[in-house]
């Protein structure tokens, strides 16, 4: 039995980060130290290291995970180990975790077991400070907002139409609904508002998609606030907060340097939401990292279907960087609940059916594997389907899943990073680094699902039916309006990013596998124009989660040395 993740953590033997940062090719000149174990990267960096060969670019997904996840971070780290053990210079890029997750049911996302980022502890929690920095930046813009209407509302906002909320990095439904400015006439306008968790800001979005400072201040300006009673938007710019926003960011958006447990390289930067923004790390991170050595391996949140997609048709338009190989996670687990005789639930022992041998149960779970596979091939890229191994697997059902990958043309590996580390991986990083030097096929390589010149509800519908498998889309009235007055607007133009559970390929969680005969409803579309996507929302979509019965809150300590306890 391997000791928890945390103790793992704290045994590491880390290397000066002078070093780290010398493999990727970058001078210590170009770091600013966060400690003793963290660096942040200028952005300098992006020029000094043009000139440099481009690394091949990897991203790692998954099929549609349960609500435990399949081990996308611990596979990515993994990958990313295993690629030097096999003489590939590695660099590995994630997001940075939320807090109210962690200290939530889902608790921390630095990998996991033998393949981790380090120290666990610090990345986990505060870092460098680009959360505080994300969540002052947003909440100083809805200060500002509020202050213009009490000073006269010189722009004519509707203050039934205002769209900017507040950002706060935990778990709290009590603040999903607020009233602003009770008391006297002195203390504000009064009207309804709310908070969303920081990972869901609008900022958190446009800080992991801008390329720079100067690109980062423009989106922020054409951040839109809410409308006039005439439809019109209204934007950060119009309100003067966008220049404060970019001063208080600047330093955030350097990425974070950290390392593995195998002293590999770990750019940790952004961590925008998975189901209403795109949920992948920085663009800047990537742009250092792409020149650091022969690989970068990201990672895109949840299924192929959501950060993937998002990856290919939002993020790599914004970067101009195109993916040679994709990784999709498969687990025994996750595709045995994918069969629908299993409901796993979070925080609750699997059932014991599961965990039985049935290869079979495998293959009929196997269908959203298959749909995974044909989605990372949509847009010109080759899959490799990585088995991630759990100590109660049996040997015939990751048979069953090697064998449904081979159907489906596709190369793959058993995987047991989290007990061995990058050596449990090898044969993962050799199948990748196959596939990332395949020539391009007879359809030119890499592509986007859809132009940009193709209407809002034609780039809905392309993913609804290509992507997620519906025969179509219904639009609720509100929805349909809102589509109008976005291309009248000229957002038109703009990438889709859909939100709708990541448990289901569908917009209905309690469906499994690859579900057929059904439709996505959009009840409402938001335009994150700044981040510069538009947003359809399908279903009930939290942006404030809350904490559950017994929250890891309750467990998170420190010991008699003043070291953290119990932080997964």
């Amino acid at each position: 039995m391997i000791p928890q993740d945390l103790q793992i953590a704290q045994a590491a033997s880390l290397k000066p980060l002078d070093d780290v940062a010398g493999a990727m090719g970058i001078g210590s000149h170009l770091l600013e130290a966060y400690g003793e174990h963290v660096a942040k990267i200028k952005l300098a960096a992006i020029d000094e290291l043009a000139d440099r060969p481009r690394a091949k670019y990897v991203v790692v997904s998954a099929v549609t995970p349960t609500p435990l996840g399949e081990g996308k971070t611990t596979t990515t780290v993994g990958l990313g180990q295993a690629l030097c053990q096999i003489g590939r210079q590695a660099t590995v890029a994630i997001r940075q975790p939320s807090m109210g997750p962690t200290f939530g049911i889902k608790g921390g996302a630095a990998g996991g077991g033998y393949s981790q980022v380090v120290p666990m502890d610090v990345l986990n929690l505060h870092l460098t400070g680009d959360f505080h920095a994300v969540t002052a930046a947003h909440n100083l813009l809805s200060a500002v907002l509020d202050n213009h209407l009490f000073q006269g509302n010189a722009t004519g906002l509707d203050t039934h139409a205002i769209t900017w909320r507040r950002v706060l990095d935990v778990n709290d439904r009590a603040l999903r609904n607020i009233i602003v400015g009770l008391g006297s006439r002195t203390d504000g306008i009064p009207r309804q508002t709310g908070f969303d968790i920081t990972a869901a800001s609008e900022v958190m979005a446009i800080f992991a998609l801008a390329r720079s400072l100067h690109e980062m201040r423009e989106r922020f300006g054409r951040v839109v606030v809410g409308y006039t009673r005439q439809g019109t938007p209204v934007t950060a710019e119009d309100i003067g907060g966008a220049g404060a926003m970019t001063v208080i960011m600047r330093d955030a958006l350097k990425p974070n340097l950290m390392q593995t447990l195998e002293n590999t390289p770990v750019l940790v930067h952004a961590g925008p939401f998975g189901n209403i923004a795109h949920g992948n790390s920085s663009v800047v991170a990537d742009l250092i990292g792409i020149r650091g050595g022969d690989f970068l391996v990201t990672e895109a949140g949840f299924g192929a279907d959501m950060g993937a997609e998002r990856f290919f048709n939002i993020k790599c338009r914004a970067s101009g960087l195109t993916p040679d190989a994709a990784v999709v996670v498969a687990t025994v687990r996750a595709l045995k609940a994918h069969s629908g005789r299993h409901r796993i639930v979070a925080g609750r022992p699997l059932p014991e059916a599961l965990l039985a041998e049935n290869p079979e149960e495998v293959h009929v779970g196997g269908a959203n594997l298959r749909k995974q596979i044909e989605n990372i091939r949509l847009h010109g890229v080759s899959p490799v389907v990585a088995i991630n191994a759990f100590p109660g697997d049996h040997p015939s059902e990751h048979a069953a899943i090697a064998e449904i990958a081979r159907e489906m043309g596709a190369r793959v590996a058993v995987c047991t990073h989290f007990t061995e580390g990058g050596r449990g991986a090898r044969e993962l990083a050799e199948a990748v680094a196959e596939a990332a030097d395949e020539p391009a096929g007879p359809d030119g390589g890499f592509r986007f699902l859809y132009p940009d010149s193709a209407g809002l509800r034609e780039k809905i519908e392309t993913i609804a039916t290509k992507v997620y498998g519906a025969d179509g889309v219904d639009y609720d009235g509100a929805a349909a309006r809102q589509l109008a007055t976005y291309e009248a607007n000229g957002y038109g133009h703009l990438p889709v990013c859909i939100a709708k559970t990541h448990l289901s390929l569908s917009s209905d969680p309690s469906l499994t596998g690859a579900p057929t005969g059904w439709r996505l409803p959009v009840r409402e579309v938001r335009a994150s124009v700044g981040a510069g996507f538009i947003y359809p929302i399908c279903g009930d979509m939290r942006t404030m989660p809350g904490l559950g019965a017994t929250p890891a809150a309750h467990l998170v300590d420190i010991d008699e040395e003043g070291n953290v306890v119990n932080l997964s």
